[in-house]
């Protein structure tokens, strides 16, 4: 995959490919990044931004330099590359997204600063608009970044172990389970005896029991409306472990239906 990074801020973009299995990555031709910087594109005393017509905080970047950027990104790539703009108006970033995004081959992330860029731009340029969440930060690097390595890591060969990504949080819609290295006891406390127990079968059950539990504790939002008869008693179970009472289990799982 390669990928191009319009941004005024090419050392954010290039200190992360130094390290980590994105860098790991990139020295194997796994991912392949450019980055534009659209200053380059003004002329004689022009300005990037500029006050918003209508009035209002702020400043925006103004759509000729970002055109001309977008266009010599493409120019790297392909004119079918795939524009993403950074943006809370976007949709939120979700492992599925990941996956979808990591089968193109090429990618142009815009990483706006200030209030915004301009709406022309948004129009007439951009393919997808992405949020990383609903809150505020100063550019578009931090979250071009994030949503690029969340990409990158479903590509076949970034990861070692493809069990990894298999069981990393959200790939199945659930939080991950707990995990524990040595030592078995420390003052902080034991290992669960399941996990050292060698027994799979036991520790795939606990394993899932655990992920149930978490994601119907923490994520509600994401937490599937319909489970299997077994993983219906495994979360009853969970709750069970915690001390909740059969009355409190029984309203608590009202809502979720049973295959």
């Amino acid at each position: 995959m390669k990928a191009v990074f319009v941004t005024i801020f090419p050392e954010l973009i290039e200190s992360f490919f130094s390290v980590g299995v994105i860098n790991k990555a990139l020295d194997e031709s796994i991912i392949n990044f450019e980055v534009i910087n659209p200053i380059k594109f003004l002329k004689n005393n022009e300005r990037l931004d500029d006050a918003p017509y209508g009035g209002g905080p702020g400043m925006l970047f103004r759509s000729e330099p970002l055109e001309e950027a977008i266009n010599e990104s493409k120019k790297l790539t392909s004119s079918n590359a795939k524009v993403i703009n950074l943006s809370p108006q976007g949709k939120k970033l979700t492992q599925e997204k990941a996956k979808k995004l990591a089968l193109d081959k090429e990618l142009i992330f815009v990483c706006g600063r200030y209030e915004g860029i301009d709406q022309r731009i948004i129009d007439s340029k951009i393919d997808e608009e992405i949020s990383i969440g609903d809150y505020v930060v100063t550019g578009g690097e931090l979250p071009a970044l994030i949503v690029f390595e969340s990409i990158v890591r479903n590509i076949e060969g970034v990861l070692g172990d493809i069990n990894s990504l298999e069981e990393e949080s959200f790939s199945h819609q659930l939080i991950e389970y707990p995990q524990y290295t040595r030592p078995e006891k420390n003052n902080l406390g034991n290992v669960p005896e399941i996990l050292l127990s060698g027994d799979h079968k036991k520790i795939k059950t606990w394993r899932k029991k655990q992920s149930l539990g978490k994601t119907f504790l923490l994520r509600r939002d994401i937490f599937p409306k319909e489970l299997s008869s077994d993983d219906f008693k495994l979360l009853k179970e969970f709750l069970s472990d915690l001390g909740y009472e059969s009355d409190r289990i029984a309203d608590l799982l009202k809502n979720i239906n049973k295959k």
